[in-house]
């Protein structure tokens, strides 16, 4: 636990003892139960029906308000997310009910069948439609504005810190050229609640009927339609490989169809969409995990940067229109130009 974590933790402890004669929390019983890339902290404490979950964010860096608001509309169009059993916006404190303690990727890293896998990734595919059905009142627009600060940290972080490179005027127009391609396409899609980080990490295995539980989701925003499968198919966390992919995509795709969701009519098309919106995110992500780990010393994110650069280079090799990109990551790492299938 970092020391900003342990020196709020007595005015936590304070709080809960605040409300645990109502809820008979076992506050002796606190312990750490993880941290994600921002401010947060999580701790896990016993009740008497079983487990509760603390969220600490800090107010002066994180604002408790968009995860109680996400938290409705998630809970209104029936998924399975915690229940807010307290709360306390000015020092930053919420107590949750528990989604159960292993993520999809604990137990993927644990070791699954493919029979349990698939089950749990029809799962995650059904509740993603459904979340795609969700209200998105109040939640602030994925625009063309958002996608191009967030492409920002890849030349910042991942090409110039990351790589020591100093980009040249013609590379800057390369990248500028790509962001503008992908920009320009993804902002022409539907508009659904985009969760941002639907992968393994953030799914939770529950009970029978209850999978999966659904979290860290405060970042929610109303954007394009393809966004979160493509979190999910590429994850930044999980090595999928195309075959798998495509067999999730297309899963999805027909789901979403009977849904009545506005998917392409050709799957043809849906895929290529997709993975414009996965290079898109996955190019920021590079950035991201740079940022993590030298602003921030979060060092292990970079342990998944093989995995997201393989996406990268998964569809910038397979379409004409980023082969300058893919010439300009291949100098980025040093690496040789492989040639590759192209449409």
């Amino acid at each position: 636990m970092n020391s900003s974590a342990e020196s709020r933790l007595p005015t936590l402890k304070n709080w809960l003892q605040g409300v645990a004669g109502s809820l008979e929390l076992d506050i002796d019983s606190l312990k750490p139960a993880s941290s994600d890339a921002s401010f947060r902290r999580y701790y896990r404490l016993q009740t008497p029906s079983g487990t509760a979950i603390v969220m600490d964010a800090p107010p002066e860096q994180e604002d408790c308000r968009p995860f109680i608001h996400v938290t409705g509309l998630l809970a209104q169009a029936g998924l399975d997310v915690p229940a807010i059993l307290a709360q306390n916006l000015e020092q930053g404190f919420l107590l949750l009910s528990d989604l159960g303690e292993q993520t999809y990727y604990q137990a993927i890293q644990a070791g699954l069948d493919d029979t349990r896998l698939q089950k749990m990734y029809r799962d995650a595919i059904t509740a993603l439609v459904r979340m795609q059905q969700a209200q998105t009142t109040g939640l602030p627009a994925y625009d063309a504005d958002r996608l191009s600060q967030e492409l920002a940290v890849f030349p910042e972080w991942y090409a110039q810190r990351h790589c020591n490179a100093v980009l040249t005027e013609a590379e800057q127009v390369v990248l500028q050229e790509a962001f503008s391609a992908l920009i320009t396409d993804n902002v022409k899609q539907p508009s659904v609640l985009v969760h941002r980080d639907f992968h393994s990490p953030n799914l939770m295995l529950g009970e029978a009927g209850h999978n999966p539980g659904i979290i860290d989701y405060q970042d929610a925003l109303a954007g394009p339609l393809s966004y979160d499968i493509a979190s999910l198919v590429m994850d930044a966390r999980t090595t999928w490989e195309e075959p798998q992919q495509l067999d999730w995509a297309i899963r999805y795709w027909e789901a979403a169809r009977t849904a009545g969701l506005a998917v392409p009519a050709d799957f043809s098309d849906f895929h290529r969409a997709y993975e414009w919106m996965g290079l898109q995110r996955n190019l920021r992500i590079l950035g991201v995990f740079a940022r993590l780990s030298y602003r921030d010393n979060k060092h292990h994110y970079l342990d998944h940067m093989p995995r997201v650069n393989t996406y990268v280079r998964q569809v910038a090799g397979r379409y004409h229109v980023f082969r300058p990109l893919l010439r300009l990551l291949d100098k980025l790492e040093n690496r040789q130009v492989v040639s590759g299938y192209t449409f």
